[in-house]
C-alpha cells in the first residue's frame, strides 16, 4: 500500500513539475506569437490601425469586432517612447505587453481622467537616468517603467453602436507613439 502512495506521490510531484517547465517554456518558443504576426505590418514606434476581425481571421487572439484596434511596436533600448492616445466617446484602453506576451500595465480613459492618455514609456534605467526636478516639474506626468526594451502597446476604443465604429477608429487613428529624447540634467 505505501509503495502505491509512494508512486503516486511521485507521478503527481512529476507531472507538476512538467506542467510549470511547459507554462514557463512554451511562450518563449512559440514562433507565432502577437508580436511575430505584428511584426509584418506595423513598424516599430508607429501606431498601426488593426483590421476588423471576421469569422475566417483575426490577427490576434480574442479580437472584439465591437472595439477598433490599433497596435505599436515599440523599441526603447536607444530613447524612451512618447505615447498620446485620444479618448473615444465611450470606452478606451492601452494595455502594454513585453516582447514575449507578458501583461504589465493597462490603463483605460476612466483611470486617466483626461481627454488624451499622455504617457512616457522607459525603461528602469531610463528613468533613473532623468534628472531629479523633472519629476517634480511634471507631477502629473505618467511614466510607465518597461521590463523590456521591446514590445506591444495595443489600443481598443469602443463602439457601443456598430454606426459608431468610424469614430472609434477615427480616435485611434489619431494616436502617436514616438522616440522622445531624455531630459539632460543641469549640471
Amino acid at each position: 500500500m505505501i509503495r502505491w502512495l509512494l508512486l503516486l506521490a511521485g507521478g503527481l510531484l512529476l507531472g507538476g513539475v512538467v506542467h510549470l517547465a511547459t507554462i514557463m517554456i512554451l511562450p518563449r518558443t512559440a514562433t507565432n506569437d502577437a508580436y511575430a504576426r505584428i511584426s509584418p505590418i506595423a513598424p516599430v514606434n508607429t501606431v498601426v490601425p488593426l483590421p476588423a476581425p471576421t469569422p475566417d481571421h483575426e490577427l490576434m487572439p480574442f479580437m472584439d469586432p465591437a472595439f477598433a484596434g490599433a497596435v505599436c511596436r515599440y523599441d526603447i533600448s536607444k530613447s524612451p517612447l512618447k505615447l498620446t492616445v485620444p479618448v473615444s466617446l465611450a470606452y478606451t484602453s492601452i494595455s502594454f505587453y513585453t516582447r514575449h506576451d507578458v501583461a504589465y500595465y493597462a490603463i483605460n480613459d476612466r483611470a486617466a481622467g483626461r481627454r488624451v492618455v499622455d504617457l512616457d514609456l522607459m525603461t528602469t534605467e531610463q528613468h533613473n537616468d532623468m534628472p531629479e526636478e523633472e519629476d517634480v516639474t511634471a507631477a502629473d506626468r505618467l511614466i510607465v517603467e518597461s521590463p523590456t526594451t521591446t514590445g506591444l502597446i495595443v489600443i481598443r476604443a469602443l463602439a457601443t453602436e456598430p454606426g459608431l465604429m468610424p469614430i472609434a477608429r477615427q480616435t485611434i487613428a489619431a494616436a502617436h507613439c514616438r522616440p522622445s529624447p531624455l531630459p539632460q540634467a543641469s549640471r
